[in-house]
């Protein structure tokens, strides 16, 4: 075991022991890459909304919440490394984890960051052939995929208030990959009046399923201001999770009906 170190991608700099061997994943979308990575016992400790892969969910300790964490949890575990997101967790507890740990954080709203995240993910926990062969495949798959006609879209993720993905998040890098155009020029999670939507008349309203949990009737409700408008649910976690999970993300957005 040796004392390494390198930048993060808030150019912060983590010294760690390498390669690590008590892991603690804060964001679901890179626990699901540990996973891939077939790091095992390596990792943990996981968060309660580390849904993927299933037998983690069941299986690892729950460290808390991606805002709210269980610090005798962490204590207990011993850590030799903590991986987080910028935009998942919240800035002063990541400082407070720091202080004692070394952490990594990830910030991903464009492609080439989330590419780089798969490839610096897999340096730290010494696995950068499996990281490479992950990042050539997802950038395959995804050149090879179906696009969409350039339609207007507006993509939900809150309600009360109307919540929209805006320009410099992943969500928007992801809509311009399959063809389609985000409807916000503002930047990342602006609220919306239905006014407001009704005015950006879009062609497309996606209602994701996380982290709100969009149903039919919201699709009727929002049918009812924007009669003319191709409106459906969509799962969240194909436009939004940027670890191993693209590699499915092509196959889905083929089977969406738009």
């Amino acid at each position: 075991m040796e004392i390494k170190q390198t930048v993060d991608q808030l150019g912060r700099l983590v010294e760690f022991n390498f390669p690590p061997q008590r892991i603690i994943s804060l964001v679901p979308s890179q626990t699901e890459l540990l996973f891939d990575f077939g790091l095992g016992e390596r990792v943990v400790g996981i968060t309660r909304f580390c849904v993927h892969p299933k037998e983690w969910a069941k299986t690892k300790t729950k460290i808390g919440g991606t805002k709210k964490f269980q610090w005798d949890t962490i204590d207990a575990l011993q850590p030799d490394l903590i991986l987080g997101n910028k935009e998942e967790n919240e800035e002063e507890s990541i400082r407070q984890l720091a202080a004692r740990y070394p952490v990594w954080m990830s910030d991903v709203a464009s492609w080439d960051s989330a590419m780089n995240m798969i490839l610096a993910v897999g340096h730290l926990v010494n696995e950068p052939e499996k990281a490479n062969k992950l990042a050539k495949t997802i950038v395959h798959r995804f050149e090879n995929a179906q696009l969409f006609s350039p339609a207007k879209t507006l993509y939900l993720i809150w309600r009360n208030p109307w919540m929209a993905a805006g320009k410099n998040t992943f969500i928007d890098t992801l809509l311009s990959k399959i063809g389609l155009v985000n409807a916000l020029h503002t930047e990342r999670y602006p609220a919306l009046s239905l006014e407001e939507i009704k005015e950006i008349s879009p062609e497309i309203v996606l209602l994701s399923s996380e982290p709100f949990p969009f149903q039919q009737k919201h699709v009727a409700e929002l049918q009812y201001v924007l009669p003319s408008v191709k409106i459906i649910l969509v799962d969240g976690e194909m436009f939004s999770w940027y670890g191993s999970r693209l590699v499915k993300a092509p196959d889905y957005f083929s089977s969406m009906e738009l």
